[in-house]
């Protein structure tokens, strides 16, 4: 087993210049890992569909109230069909149903990406550009979403810590570690590189299913020493069952390193909160942890992430 010591804080706040992509691809990029995702490597991912196969690897939108939301989804009915039940059909008439759907999708539960507008390190967002053009009034006037207005379709790659571990889920507050990625990999023999889109699995959700609801204090997520792996592998997206950061992190300024680091210095885009139980029992299942994975984030004017759906094909 490698050292898993953490490194301490101060060599996490030096990542910021290792680790980082500004100026990479030009001083006015905006798109920072996803330059990775070339025609090349669609066309790579395009090769991996074998059987047609579909998997989602969202979750479900709901209204719940848990302890685990900070803001609820809003879900209420504009038209129903409880109207169209009481009469005959009239000449002319459409009957439809219409939802009216409201959301803070940042947090916890959501199944969301991440655009490079919604982390700053010390003012500044990727590629130095400073956090005020990130407005009150409009939103994202630089960074926003709607750079991922056509779609992602990259090669991903799944590593199953829980799998690896031997459980059902990694414990609260417990890290992934690099080691267990090489590991995850090695025993998957799939190898994980440029402009892939690594989904990281630690049974987190599972918990939750089984377990239910619980505070935020103690997750499990990738130790900010998995930071120079990413950046090795020069991987497109990160995603993972979690919000991509072990809480709490053990650092007094880095509160969440892997979307300060990734998101403000390397311009890595995050899939916070996936569903992963589906997609893993599908790649267990082929003994097969490659695929071509599909993302489409709303196009929302000066957003700073989006509800998605990723989907895996195989």
């Amino acid at each position: 087993m490698a050292d898993r010591m953490p490194p301490d804080e101060a060599t996490t706040l030096g990542y910021f210049e290792t680790l980082s992509n500004w100026g990479r691809w030009g001083t006015d990029d905006q798109l920072g890992t996803m330059n990775l995702v070339t025609p090349e490597k669609v066309r790579q991912a395009a090769g991996l569909v074998q059987e047609g196969a579909q998997v989602s690897c969202a979750r479900v939108l709901t209204t719940q109230n848990a302890v685990d939301v900070r803001q609820p989804v809003s879900h209420f009915m504009a038209y129903s069909g409880e109207e169209y039940a009481l009469h005959e059909q009239q000449p002319g008439e459409l009957q439809a149903a219409s939802d009216y759907i409201g959301m803070v999708f940042h947090g916890f539960m959501i199944t969301h990406v991440d655009s490079l507008s919604h982390i700053f390190w010390r003012g500044k967002l990727y590629n130095g550009r400073p956090s005020h053009l990130i407005t009150t009034r409009e939103g994202a006037t630089v960074g926003s979403i709607e750079l991922l207005k056509d779609g992602v379709v990259s090669r991903g790659v799944l590593l199953d810590i829980a799998r690896l571990r031997g459980v059902d889920w990694v414990e609260f507050g417990d890290a992934i570690w690099p080691d267990e990625l090489d590991a995850a990999a090695q025993a998957c023999n799939v190898q994980v590189g440029p402009g892939d889109i690594l989904l990281i699995r630690t049974g987190d959700f599972k918990r939750r299913l089984v377990d239910g609801p619980s505070a935020l204090e103690n997750r499990t997520g990738p130790q900010a020493s998995c930071l120079p792996w990413f950046r090795e592998r020069d991987i497109a997206m990160l995603g993972s069952d979690t919000a991509n950061d072990q809480i709490p992190s053990g650092y007094q300024d880095m509160v969440r390193p892997v979307h300060q680091v990734g998101i403000a210095g390397m311009g890595l885009w995050l899939i916070d909160n996936c569903n992963l139980e589906e997609l893993a029992a599908a790649c267990a299942q082929r003994n097969r942890w490659e695929f071509m994975l599909t993302i489409n984030p709303l196009r929302i004017q000066y957003g700073t992430g989006s509800p998605v759906n990723p989907v895996a094909v195989f």
